[in-house]
């Protein structure tokens, strides 16, 4: 039986769980493929306690790998966008395929990459980058290849979902909830990538582009992340029957694409409003399928390893070998459709105003909305007793250049204290 023979670069949690993986369920893995997948060499500057590198080569060269006449799949696992980049580039123009979990190269580089892996006729598969263990660009890919993808909307960073649960359930501030996250590993010292939204936005990037078919343009992606959202909007939320979560939203329309991540109002009822802790989901809306969720662990050692080893066996099974992108499109196909601004969209609002309790307050803050043309669907005020008081307002749908001028106008208030907080809201 034919082995075959891979290289792995980076020893840390997704690479012990890798090379784990591979050994544990060598036999089953066997039993779907006919072929042997053998680690023969890692790269890597220390080794990690976690694996058995028993009978492997170790090199601390990780370019090294990716030049073994040897290998046949190089494992990209190193993270970061300079040195991995050079490396995948190297392994791809040494004509071996390439498995990646790292979404912020393929969301840059991804275009280059995929052109240099369709001239020499390999496979660049990045499945492990997007939600871990859920196989998300596979169900787009071939079980929705049939259908025509109109939004996909998604929880897919588990850190900012994390905060956010802890922060409803127990009334806690997002500071607060954010040590917490540090403490258990799930947030990193700094926290930036993941709660200012930078990597909900390379996955959507990615998802974007195999949904819809368009070049990645990580460039064009409106980005807003959760660090000012507070308690008192959680409870605001719950009682219009939503609560906040933080969503990566793609829609493809007459006018051209969406391509945003930002905090949302979700009602209650719905799934994704449903999904909590550290844990991912995608809604997929599209044409024959109709509303389709894929649920599960968004990173891991066990569920990233899951996806990593996913795509070794695709290549072994010789899908997408044949040097096509594998992106779910041919690259002459790829239309070249207008990214919109977020200037350009238009939701129902969550509006969360602080005013100080004098008469007429109520009538001058409607009265701007009116004049830009925005209705009020509800509102819930507070403490009206008191000299300060806090007001909720839901609105109908908008554009968002009018809430936009609205707000100006209504900071501009002597009543009004401080800024006006705002959330989007996207209906299911």
């Amino acid at each position: 039986m034919d082995s075959v023979k891979i290289g792995v670069c980076g020893l840390g949690t997704v690479g012990a769980g890798v090379v784990n993986l591979l050994q544990r369920n060598a036999g089953e893995i066997q039993r779907k493929t006919g072929r042997h997948l053998e680690v023969v060499q890692v790269g890597c500057r220390r080794d990690n306690a976690d694996c058995d590198l028993a009978g492997i080569d170790v090199v601390r060269d990780i370019f090294a790998v990716v030049n073994n006449p040897a290998v046949d799949v190089v494992l990209e696992l190193i993270g970061g966008t300079d040195t991995a980049l050079a490396l995948v580039q190297q392994a791809l123009g040494n004509g071996k395929h390439v498995v990646t979990a790292n979404k912020a190269l393929i969301a840059q580089h991804g275009d280059a990459l995929f052109a240099l892996a369709a001239s020499a006729g390999v496979s660049l598969k990045f499945e492990a980058g997007i939600a871990g263990g859920i196989p998300i660009v596979k169900a787009i890919r071939e079980g929705l290849a049939g259908n025509t993808i109109t939004r996909l909307a998604g929880i897919i960073n588990g850190t900012s979902n994390f905060i956010l649960t802890e922060m409803e359930a127990a009334n806690r501030s997002f500071a607060d909830v954010l040590v917490e996250a540090q403490a258990l590993g799930y947030a990193e010292a700094d926290p930036t990538f993941d709660v200012e939204g930078i990597d909900a936005a390379h996955k959507l990037t990615i998802l974007s582009s195999i949904a819809f078919g368009v070049p990645l343009r990580f460039d064009a992606i409106y980005t807003e992340g959760i660090s000012k959202i507070t308690a008192e909007d959680m409870r605001f939320a719950s009682e219009f029957g939503y609560r906040i979560k933080h969503l990566g939203i793609t829609t493809k329309g007459k006018r051209g694409i969406e391509l945003r991540v930002h905090p949302t109002l979700v009602e209650k009822s719905h799934l994704l409003a449903q999904v909590n802790g550290v844990m991912n989901a995608v809604l997929v809306d599209s044409d024959a399928a109709g509303q389709t969720l894929y649920y599960g662990a968004g990173a891991g050692a066990g569920p990233t390893a899951s996806s990593v080893v996913a795509d070794i066996i695709d290549i072994v099974r010789n899908q997408g070998s044949d040097g096509i992108p594998n992106l779910g499109f041919v690259p002459a196909a790829m239309q070249a459709l207008p990214i919109l601004g977020i200037h350009e969209t238009q939701s129902c609002q969550y509006l969360r105003l602080s005013v100080l309790d004098r008469p007429g307050v109520l009538a001058r803050i409607s009265s701007i909305l009116g004049q830009h043309n925005i209705s009020i669907e509800s509102l819930i005020q507070k403490d009206a007793r008191k000299a300060l008081a806090p007001i909720a307002i839901m609105t109908d749908e908008i554009p968002e250049q009018a809430i936009i001028a609205a707000l100006a106008e209504l900071e501009a208030l002597d009543e009004v204290i401080g800024s006006v907080s705002r959330i989007r809201v996207e209906s299911f």
